[in-house]
């Protein structure tokens, strides 16, 4: 099939690409480079299959609506994943209106692109972070997610929300996919992976939110991409159930669905350090700091819907996700 992948220079756009190419279809990628980390590991991982004979590669913004309009037009693509979006729980406490910029102002764009070419399906990006002041675990996708904590949350819960009013205005099969904690090789420098990782190798202290008493879902990427992929595969489908007397948050009359997709399996922050340390070979010096605004406690996925409907669970587990990212390293940085 004709693949349209935004965010396609992302962590994950890049890697779901070279799985797409590898099995046979035809992507067709969006990014727009921006600078909100370093472009240079973007190009990077652009370049493993920029030259794919059947990649074509466009350098637009999402933002921009004229340029969206003409890439569906002229790539005509079958199927959708967008990915792309303004990243980061922080950065959206400093600089909230790049987030209605991407987040919002851009996923319209896509969703009209969508309903004007006949897609098939469109697969979107949403993220653990809608599930805001919840505090009842595991998170599942039939809880009541109104309460969101930053900015970056309440426009991923805002994609929902659109992509719903047009699977049920325009017949859109949507699926939108709560990514928990996404980790691994060639992923993003502002992750704290990243970060931990040079500033160890560096000698310099780790800055260790509250106080290290963070539990975090991590998923290791290609879990991430192989839900991916099996979602974009079938697309979403009507609940033939759904009452709007009991409605269920994860379904609809429209073909609309969300999905988690997290390990399943939350790790303390301090033994996701501690993996890092044995990866590396190094001992972590820490700096202990509060709870940051905008930030949960805790993320712990219920993939009880993705298994039903996927037969799929991410299974990865830490030690070795870990390990991979610091070998990956290394070699990409000649430590």
């Amino acid at each position: 099939m004709r693949v349209l992948i935004t965010g396609a220079a992302g962590f994950i756009g890049s890697n779901l690409a070279l799985r797409l190419l590898d099995r046979g279809d035809t992507v067709i990628g969006i990014d727009n480079h921006n600078d909100y980390y370093d472009p240079a590991i973007k190009e990077a991982r652009l370049a493993r299959h920029a030259s794919h004979p059947n990649y074509t590669h466009l350098r637009i913004d999402l933002a921009d609506r004229k340029a969206i309009e003409e890439a569906f037009t002229t790539h005509q693509p079958q199927r959708v994943v967008n990915l792309a979006a303004q990243a980061g729980v922080r950065y959206s406490i400093e600089n909230p209106l790049a987030y209605i910029d991407s987040n919002i102002v851009g996923f319209a764009h896509i969703l009209e692109g969508c309903r004007h070419n006949g897609i098939e399906h469109l697969v979107y990006a949403s993220s653990s972070s809608v599930y805001g002041a919840n505090t009842t675990m595991p998170f599942s996708v039939h809880h009541n997610v109104d309460h969101p904590l930053s900015l970056y949350a309440a426009s991923k819960k805002s994609n929902e929300l659109m992509a719903h009013t047009y699977s049920h205005l325009y017949n859109l099969p949507t699926t939108g996919l709560r990514f928990f904690t996404v980790y691994g090789p060639w992923g993003r420098p502002d992750m704290a992976l990243f970060k931990f990782t040079k500033a160890i190798l560096a000698g310099e202290k780790i800055p260790v939110f509250n106080y290290g008493k963070h539990r975090r879902d991590f998923t290791y990427i290609d879990d991430i991409v192989e839900g991916v992929i099996r979602v974009l595969d079938k697309p979403a489908q009507p609940n033939p159930v759904w009452s709007g007397a009991d409605p269920d948050a994860a379904s609809s009359k429209a073909p609309w669905r969300v999905f988690n997709i997290g390990n399943n399996n939350p790790v303390e922050l301090m033994d996701y350090i501690a993996a890092l340390e044995k990866a590396l070979g190094q001992k972590a010096e820490m700096e202990m700091l509060p709870l940051q605004p905008g930030d949960v406690p805790d993320t712990y996925a219920d993939v009880t819907d993705l298994v039903e409907q996927f037969h799929y669970k991410p299974a990865t587990p830490v030690e070795k996700g870990v390990a991979n990212f610091v070998a990956w390293y290394c070699d990409y940085f000649k430590v």
